[in-house]
């Protein structure tokens, strides 16, 4: 028994090793990377390591199981991350086709007023990050797609942003405010980056300078956090157009 475990794991293991390579030679994103690749280490947990022959209820056990104890968000990434692995490691077809169908829901934000928006940029101490939100909020940006934000990805003469590696891999354009140009204009002779619009802020004003890396993503999230929470507000935030811009003082 003890050999045929060993044996299932050392499998399991030469095929997840397959299974990252395909993830990342397609192209996809590091968060699906991380969520198809997790799947099958959940699975692969549920049934010891044996998941290349699994019929429809061995799934349908799986799944129901899954389902007692995460999200649909979860059950779905799990659903996609096991139809790739099927599909490229295996050169199988998915054995259960229609097994699963989530339910169509969507979330509509909260809608967040300029005065809010206003209080909340107002009430942000660390110029970084009150910059980033202003620039967040004005050209209507996710959070990655802010953080990686260029020099280069600024072109002022024709007034627009160039968001790079957008939802769905997607390149596009975006139109830049005259405000927004010009605090983004004196907030970088500050730090004088040459690549990083935000630079991470290790080691101050110098360390910016030549830093290599972005604001911290979980610092930022978590700078916002606690700014909503100062001015009271108990809304769901997503960038949204602000009419004012905010000095750098």
């Amino acid at each position: 028994m003890e050999d045929m475990s060993a044996v299932a794991a050392t499998n399991f293991d030469k095929n997840y090793r397959l299974h990252l390579k395909h993830l990342k030679l397609k192209g996809l994103q590091p968060k699906t990377i991380e969520a198809y690749s997790r799947a099958i280490r959940r699975v692969g947990d549920y049934f010891d390591h044996q998941i290349d022959d699994l019929t429809e209820a061995d799934l349908m056990d799986y799944f129901t199981d899954l389902r007692e104890t995460h999200a649909w968000s979860s059950v779905k990434l799990d659903l996609y991350g096991l139809k790739f692995y099927h599909e490229y490691v295996l050169k199988k077809p998915w054995v259960a086709p229609g097994l699963i169908k989530p339910p169509r829901s969507q979330r509509l934000p909260d809608i967040v007023t300029v005065e809010e928006t206003e209080r909340i940029l107002l009430a942000t101490q660390v110029l970084s990050y009150r910059v980033f939100f202003f620039t967040l909020y004005s050209l209507g940006l996710r959070l990655g797609e802010g953080l990686r934000l260029t020099v280069a990805d600024i072109d002022g003469a024709r007034e627009r942003v160039h968001i790079r590696d957008a939802k769905g891999n997607k390149d596009r354009l975006v139109p830049l405010p005259t405000a927004t140009h010009q605090l983004l204009r004196r907030f970088w002779h500050r730090h004088r980056n040459p690549v990083l619009l935000f630079p991470n802020r290790h080691g101050g004003l110098a360390g910016a300078r030549t830093a290599k890396t972005p604001l911290d993503r979980g610092g930022v999230q978590r700078a916002l956090r606690a700014v909503v929470q100062s001015c009271g507000l108990k809304k769901r935030f997503r960038p949204i157009a602000c009419a004012t811009p905010m000095p750098l003082t």
